[in-house]
């Protein structure tokens, strides 16, 4: 429970930055190398065989995911949404065994009105970078034999629904620093 409020504080304080401007590199004087560049050079380095392998930087992974819907969205393809999206645990497989370990959902529930109207959050548990390297999949691991199919299949049945911007995706390494 504690580890879930510091987690979403986390998240509470990158919206507030996000929407404060904040964030800009330039503020931060901040490489201009992203999380996503430095992921595809790793990639590029190490090939996507080790980059997708259960093995590959052990440790847990927390990927939350937030979604803002656009306004033609109806509480039932909402339901749907989470339904297909907690499914993934075990539709969600590599060599026929499942690898995510969970997945929790819930609504936004913040008074401090800093959510950016992002309304639905997801935290999904890996136990290596690799497994959510493959998980993740595009548009990092463009081999469809290193990703799970079962994930695109979602992101291509949700991405229509989205608001421009409508995913927040952030990764946590779990007990690093």
């Amino acid at each position: 429970m504690v580890k879930n409020f510091v987690l979403f504080s986390l998240l509470v304080t990158l919206m507030f930055q996000a929407a404060c401007g904040g964030t800009s590199r330039a503020s931060q004087n901040i490489d201009p190398c992203s999380a996503a560049e430095r992921l595809k050079q790793e990639l590029a380095t190490v090939g996507v065989e080790r980059f997708t392998a259960p093995d590959y930087k052990p440790g847990m992974i927390r990927h939350i995911v937030l979604f803002r819907y656009n306004e033609a969205v109806s509480p039932e393809q909402k339901e749907e949404v989470i339904r297909r999206f907690l499914a993934l645990r075990t539709l969600s497989k590599r060599n026929g065994n499942t690898y995510i370990l969970s997945i929790e959902s819930g609504s936004e529930i913040s008074g401090e009105g800093l959510d950016q109207c992002f309304e639905q959050g997801f935290i999904v548990t890996f136990k290596s970078q690799g497994d959510r390297n493959y998980y993740v999949g595009q548009p990092v691991v463009t081999d469809p034999d290193f990703y799970d199919a079962a994930h695109q299949a979602f992101k291509d049945f949700v991405g229509p629904m989205l608001d421009q911007n409508g995913a927040f995706i952030f990764d946590v390494s779990v007990g690093k620093q």
